[in-house]
């Protein structure tokens, strides 16, 4: 999971960027060691069908939407061939949907529809980028929906996958995800994916300005991944359970089940 990509990002998004160099160091390594990188849709799709995933699989994403990714990333990835999937938060996007908030410079929406002619999945990550699981119904509706839409509208299909904005999920923002109509959802977690996780709780591996070359090819081999994340980990246990409290307090609960931190 990558953010910015840039030399000198904003400090509201520093630490979780990556300078280009980092970037076309880190695709080398996927490359020498022979990884197949997959989009979010193409992932989910081998899952659904059973048909055997390429050798190494590997999906390379980024959230938010930053303008780095088409001005330094893509071109390495199109250097090596590599499918990746962006999550766009369309509220932050520059042009007719921009409503404010966005951390640093964001791509436009002629930026995007190149990322998209060139392979590169474009997911959905909300219309304003607020933590999911304390919003109410229609709030919540209205971010998952609203974005689809403008997806939708600007690259004449609809996004096929979504990830959760600061990673953060509940029973409710799954079914209000698949509601809206994405087959399939990403997490943080910062542990490897896997099929008994469901299409809706895929986590991933978090790539930090920290994250040096051989930290880097340690976590794609899936090694020390528990150990690196470990103080990560345990913050986001004791987090869920402040946020299951400020849900209760707030009554933000749907039909159903109470909601399950993941």
């Amino acid at each position: 999971m990558y953010h910015a990509v840039g030399d000198r990002p904003a400090d509201g998004v520093y630490g979780l960027s990556v300078s280009p160099g980092a970037f076309r160091t880190q695709m080398e390594i996927l490359a020498r060691r022979d990884f197949t990188p997959l989009t979010t849709a193409a992932l989910g799709e081998h899952w659904r069908t059973g048909r055997p995933l390429p050798p190494r699989p590997v999906l390379i994403t980024f959230d938010d939407g930053y303008e780095g990714v088409h001005r330094h990333a893509l071109p390495v990835l199109a250097e090596h061939g590599f499918a990746a999937t962006v999550f766009v938060t369309t509220g932050w996007l520059r042009g007719p949907y921009d409503e404010g908030g966005a951390l640093d410079t964001m791509l436009d929406w002629g930026q995007v529809r190149e990322l998209a002619d060139t392979g590169v999945e474009i997911g959905g990550h909300s219309h304003t980028h607020p933590q999911l699981d304390q919003l109410g119904g229609t709030a919540l509706r209205a971010e998952t929906v609203r974005c689809r839409e403008i997806v939708t509208a600007e690259l004449g299909a609809p996004p096929a996958s979504f990830a959760y904005p600061y990673g953060y999920s509940t029973r409710r923002v799954r079914r209000s995800v698949r509601a809206a109509g994405f087959a399939q959802a990403l997490a943080v977690g910062n542990a490897l994916a896997r099929r008994r996780q469901g299409p809706y709780a895929l986590e991933r591996v978090t790539v930090r300005r920290g994250t040096g070359a051989a930290e880097f090819a340690r976590l794609v081999d899936g090694r020390a991944v528990a150990r690196a994340f470990a103080v990560d980990r345990a913050l986001t246990k004791g987090f869920a359970v402040v946020r299951g409290a400020r849900r209760a307090v707030r009554g933000f609960r749907g039909p159903g089940p109470p909601d399950t931190p993941g």
